[in-house]
């Protein structure tokens, strides 16, 4: 497969403009699998499930049907919610695209894998165009993916269990073989380069990969990281037509590249289908970042790098028909759980190293009451020290959160949510809960010290 004689021109100019309800808890899985696993061939011997990771780029949480979006269309995605493990309170651990996709691949937090922004440092006055093709900015990337191979990765550890991996979409971190994919689009460029023409102009590099995985009788894992509905806000008119009259152009445009994004889901959902693959495959469901459309310009608000939940809160779906039942989820969620969820799944443990937890086991879900997270600069100020780039550390614990600035951060002081009743985090109740404020505080900083 040489997607590259595909889509390099389309990825030149798109680089220039820029889970039936079941009675309780108790077990996310449903029935065990047959002897066959589904996919042994009548051997006896269980296989593992192939593994479809499907990743949104820069989609705010509540921008679904399933997740109550009034207009925008998402009908294939609200199918999949219905056959999932749907958790409703999902967050990435960072609101940054790079490191956010990072932490899914390794399961782990940004101050572990140490890729804690979009860019290496750039010099004061340095205009970007002339930053990103400079040997300076190639060093730092380079250190970047450095980081990257320091540490395990899914595709890595899938191999020793006979997996082969596809990359596909939005990759940062150098050739796609740097992650421990077996295949792949992207050849090292910023955003994905060649990826980035999965799903908005072909599908076709993800129906050879599993044709070919099929046809030497391997378990596939797919990481489907489409920069959609990411800018540029570019659908089809057949799309947009649907929005025109329900907003100004650019939310219509943003509404209508989630109409385009679900399309490409639906095509691939179709393809498991198609193949008879669909009993036999994990599909798991995530966001990198969040989104808020500006009515009144192109930006955005309160979004990406945003400690807020518009820039990391997303729906995490997790669908295995015969295996897990599908109901709506309460309890919290990460991205970072992805990871173990995946290995645990397929006869793998989990690395000491992530902290995360399977969303298969209904107690490890329940037993985590909090969550954290820390966000940073776009581009770092050392590659090397985590704790160099941090702008806020944040934590979650039942329905409060509690955001804490450094003096790199907007913010000035500490500031505390109830979520349940202030969804939008409009009402800092920092000021009149101060225990609540320091016990929090004490929770954060025994999961990540920076001072230590």
């Amino acid at each position: 497969m040489d997607p590259s004689r595909l889509v390099s021109a389309f990825a030149a100019v798109l680089l220039l403009l820029l889970a039936a309800p079941v009675a309780g808890p108790a077990d996310a899985r449903a029935a065990a699998p047959d002897e066959d696993g589904g996919g042994g061939g009548g051997t006896g011997e269980p296989s593992p499930p192939n593994v479809v990771l499907i990743i949104s780029d820069d989609h705010g949480w509540a921008d679904y049907g399933f997740m109550g979006h009034p207009t925008v269309r998402t009908p294939n995605l609200d199918r999949l919610a219905s056959e999932s493990l749907t958790f409703r309170r999902g967050y990435v651990p960072s609101s940054l695209c790079c490191p956010s996709l990072a932490s899914i691949i390794t399961g782990l937090f940004p101050h572990q894998h140490k890729i804690t922004s979009n860019d290496p440092p750039q010099p004061a006055g340095m205009p970007n165009r002339a930053f990103y093709s400079s040997d300076l900015f190639a060093r730092g990337r380079e250190a970047m993916n450095r980081h990257l191979e320091a540490v395990p990765t899914l595709p890595r550890l899938l191999a020793d269990r006979g997996y082969v991996s596809l990359q596909t979409g939005k990759w940062w971190q150098g050739d796609f073989s740097r992650g421990g994919f077996s295949e792949g689009m992207t050849r090292g460029q910023r955003h994905g380069d060649e990826g980035l023409a999965i799903g908005r102009s072909t599908m076709e590099p993800i129906e050879e990969f599993i044709s070919d995985a099929r046809s030497q009788g391997r378990p596939f894992f797919v990481w489907y990281a489409p920069m959609m509905p990411h800018s540029p806000h570019t659908p089809p008119d057949r799309l947009l037509d649907h929005y025109r009259d329900l907003a100004p152009l650019p939310v219509a445009r943003y509404w209508a590249m989630i109409e385009w994004f679900d399309e490409t889901c639906g095509q691939l959902l179709d393809l498991l289908d198609r193949e008879g693959l669909a009993e036999d495959t994990i599909v798991l469901y995530v966001a990198d970042n969040g989104w808020t459309q500006d009515p009144d310009g192109p930006g955005f608000v309160r979004s990406k790098r945003s400690p807020y939940d518009t820039g990391l809160r997303t729906p995490i779906l997790v669908r295995w028909p015969g295996r897990v039942a599908p109901r709506e989820a309460d309890e919290l969620a990460m991205s970072i759980d992805l990871a173990p969820t995946i290995l645990s799944a397929v006869g793998l443990e989990p690395t000491a190293e992530m902290p995360g937890v399977d969303l298969l086991d209904a107690d490890a879900v329940a037993g985590r009451s909090a969550i954290f997270g820390a966000c940073y600069e776009h581009t770092a100020i050392d590659l090397d020290d985590p704790a160099a780039n941090l702008r806020e550390r944040w934590g979650i614990d039942g329905d409060w959160k509690l955001i804490l600035p450094t003096p790199l951060s907007d913010l000035e002081a500490p500031e505390l949510y109830d979520l349940a009743a202030d969804p939008g985090e409009t009402r800092n109740l920092a000021g009149e809960h101060p225990d609540r404020v320091e016990e929090m505080r004490t929770m954060i900083d025994r999961w990540w010290d920076p001072s230590a």
